[in-house]
């Protein structure tokens, strides 16, 4: 089956299949995403990150199912009832809906009522009824009555055979197969309040009395849906018009009109009610559950790669306040390599606020440690201690920035603080986590658990296994995709390198603290159960910051300072030379260099590498500042323009903070003064934004705002925000085709 899985996946995602079986060759062998991706574009044809982690999951699905194939084919050979026509029907199925189907009727099951009515021996009636000619149905039911078998009457025996015909319908493959796609084309989530739940459940208030077609329900919707009923604050129903579906059935079973068919007819109904609308429904409720798992999932995790790849302030000497108001603001300051060199607690607030004596202390700090930066938390009190601080007269050198500090109290109670900071509490931790959110997002955030972070939606209702799968992914991508510097990263963000992992993290961490600073990327080697493989995986993205071949700071592969140093000595020159001069880099041919294995893609990014080595991608840090007058939400007003930033992105629109302790939500109408389908193609996470006041509401803690009619958000838009209506519709199609496949 594999060569036909590889051709299936090719057709899937339009690629060719000799990539898909290069790259899962590639990844079966230990292969990473990020490194597969970076480093073997020759036997991938190039593919990206995304193409790559489709493929890997893709397959596990495919191989899944041929695990289930398997085990469906033992069971059959067991129960001696595999045929050559029963066994290709297996072969051949190309989901696993359609795989149990075929199995159903051979299925082991409990006693049923159809069990019951084989045991009255009514199954020669069942079988005569369901032919469906013209015979007197009472006359031929009075030839089971037996007081034994408790069949006391003609209607006893009818009955007993319409449960085995029930049990059949339920069972024939067509019927399911075309019920399912009636689900997914007609059917509709209902929704209805709980009597006595309406005041407990108001949150739910829209979903009271709804109604929602099934194919084109956002997945923010069916989770919010799905939750209700989970809370049991409303009843959801799952199905399309009974008339339809018991219609649709009768097409399929009946076949004459007479006696007998009018009993069939009857055992279908029973058959929908009591047997397939609820097991099609389960189906359907897992089938739109994934669905809505995975567009949830993306939408985090799409969240996730913008506040990880924020722009960092950079190697600074840091001063970061985690502030409050009756336990006052916790102090600490940082060297340029995030070390606590400090830790304090000013009272500049309510209800102590001793100004003057928080002041001289802010000064001496920042003059004692040469501060360059002061980080404050979002968090209670922020926008009063921002205020206090920006009215000390700090020199303008210093920046200022009020940081987001979703999680530092998730990092500060955790394992891996307590083993950071040992000898300090909660307070200071967390005070460290602002500084150092400040300094590198990315290098802080890999230690907080991502859904704790804030920028998800109905994190905790989507599948855990695929969301850390999820978030897992793109933490490495980032990691890898900026580079760690070997000799200062945490054990935490090596753990994300690519070939590492936990055990392997700790092992770098513990060697370097013996044997200090690594001098060269071939001294990872010498790491306790850093192998080969691992260290073929990870050492093209780990630097090694002035080593003496400056390649070791680059992202060139070791693998590939052959192919530099034949350059060098082409060209007459030396590695830092090649790397300074561009009109030397300019005279390499690539051609020249093409082997068997190494192949243009590989000497274009080596070329690249070589003009800025050691990049890193993320933008430069700007500074940003709230609304000097907006500090609560009742300073608000409808009609204020207002500065904000984006803290996060869900299906329904955006979350923007504005500096009053409540994000306000701009919804997906007002995002643009042009059609918006995905909230993501004009705003990311930590954008700085202008927003519209549109309502307020105090008692709710909610705030309407828009982006309407704002040159300053229409300038770069990240891309096209309407797709031509043939898109449209082929988005619809592909979500109905990926439905279908996904009803287990």
């Amino acid at each position: 089956m594999t060569k036909d899985h590889f051709q299936q996946i090719a057709s899937e995602l339009n690629i060719l299949g000799k990539q898909v079986a290069a790259t899962v060759a590639l990844l079966d062998e230990g292969g990473t995403v990020p490194f597969i991706s970076r480093y073997r574009k020759e036997m991938t044809g190039s593919l990206d990150e995304v193409a790559i982690a489709g493929i890997r999951d893709r397959i596990t699905q495919l191989r899944e199912l041929d695990k289930r194939r398997e085990a469906i084919l033992k069971s059959l050979k067991d129960q001696e009832k595999l045929t050559p026509e029963l066994e290709k029907l297996v072969e051949e199925a190309t989901t696993m809906a359609e795989l149990e189907d075929i199995y159903l009727p051979y299925k082991p099951k409990r006693r049923t009522k159809a069990t019951v009515a084989r045991e009255k021996g009514l199954e020669p009636l069942a079988k005569k009824i369901f032919e469906q000619e013209h015979f007197d149905c009472i006359a031929e039911a009075s030839k089971y009555i037996n007081e034994e078998k408790e069949v006391a009457n003609e209607e006893d025996a009818l009955q007993g055979a319409r449960d085995i015909i029930a049990e059949w319908v339920n069972e024939n493959q067509e019927v399911r197969a075309a019920l399912r796609g009636l689900f997914i084309k007609e059917g509709t989530f209902r929704t209805r309040v709980i009597s006595g739940k309406e005041e407990e459940g108001h949150k739910y208030k829209d979903y009271f009395e709804w109604e929602e077609a099934i194919k084109t329900a956002p997945s923010h919707r069916v989770l919010a849906m799905r939750r209700g009923e989970k809370e049991m604050f409303l009843m959801l129903d799952v199905a399309p018009e009974e008339e339809n579906a018991i219609s649709l059935i009768e097409n399929l079973v009946i076949r004459n009109n007479n006696e007998a068919a009018e009993q069939v007819a009857t055992a279908v109904k029973d058959s929908y009610k009591r047997l397939l609308k609820p097991s099609i429904e389960t189906d359907i409720r897992v089938g739109t559950k994934k669905q809505a798992d995975e567009e949830a999932i993306k939408v985090f995790a799409e969240n996730l790669r913008q506040l990880l790849l924020a722009a960092p302030l950079g190697q600074k000497n840091v001063l970061a306040i985690d502030p409050g108001f009756r336990t006052g603001c916790k102090v600490v300051c940082l060297d340029t390599q995030g070390k606590l060199l400090d830790n304090s607690t000013i009272f500049p607030n309510e209800p102590q606020k001793k100004i003057v004596e928080s002041s001289a202390q802010i000064k001496h700090l920042v003059e004692q440690f040469d501060i360059q930066a002061i980080a404050i938390g979002n968090g209670t009190a922020s926008r009063e201690t921002e205020s206090f601080v920006k009215s000390l007269g700090l020199s303008r050198d210093i920046t200022i920035v009020v940081v987001n500090e979703s999680g530092a109290s998730v990092y500060s109670a955790s394992d891996v603080a307590r083993e950071e900071f040992p000898d300090y509490d909660v307070t200071v931790r967390g005070a460290v986590s602002i500084g150092r959110r400040l300094m590198d997002p990315l290098a802080e955030l890999v230690k907080i658990d991502p859904k704790s972070i804030g920028v998800g939606q109905y994190q905790h209702d989507v599948d855990q296994s695929l969301l850390k799968q999820g978030l897992d992914d793109t933490v490495m991508s980032c990691v890898n995709g900026v580079g760690v510097e070997v000799n200062t990263a945490s054990k935490q963000l090596l753990t994300y390198v690519s070939g590492l992992g936990p055990q392997l993290a700790q092992n770098i961490v513990e060697y370097r603290n013996e044997h200090g600073p690594f001098n060269d990327r071939v001294a990872l080697k010498s790491v306790p159960r850093l192998g080969d493989k691992a260290y073929e995986q990870a050492a093209g993205f780990l630097r090694i910051r002035n080593a003496k071949n400056p390649l070791d700071s680059s992202a060139v592969h070791p693998e590939s300072y052959a192919i530099v140093e034949k350059m060098t000595k082409d060209l007459g020159c030396t590695v830092e030379q090649l790397i300074k001069d561009g009109t030397l880099r300019n005279k390499i041919k690539l051609q020249e260099y093409v082997t068997d294995t190494v192949g243009l893609p590989t000497l274009k990014d080596i070329l690249d590498e070589l003009s800025k080595p050691g990049r890193d991608p993320r933008e430069r840090f700007e500074a940003f500042s709230f609304d000097d007058g907006v500090n609560t939400m009742e300073d608000l007003r409808p009609g204020m323009k207002l500065p904000g930033i984006v803290t996060n992105i869900t299906n329904f629109g955006a979350f923007v903070d504005i500096g009053v302790h409540q994000d306000g939500l701009v919804h997906i109408s007002h995002l643009s003064d042009s059609f918006v389908s995905n909230p993501n193609d004009v705003v990311s996470v930590q954008q700085k934004v202008q927003v519209t006041v549109l309502e307020v509401d105090i008692p709710r803690k909610r705030i309407s705002l828009s982006m309407k009619g704002d040159p300053a958000n229409q300038t770069k838009p990240k891309k096209k925000t309407q797709k031509p209506k043939q898109e449209v519709e082929g988005d619809l199609q592909a979500k109905l085709a990926m439905l279908k496949g996904k009803f287990k």
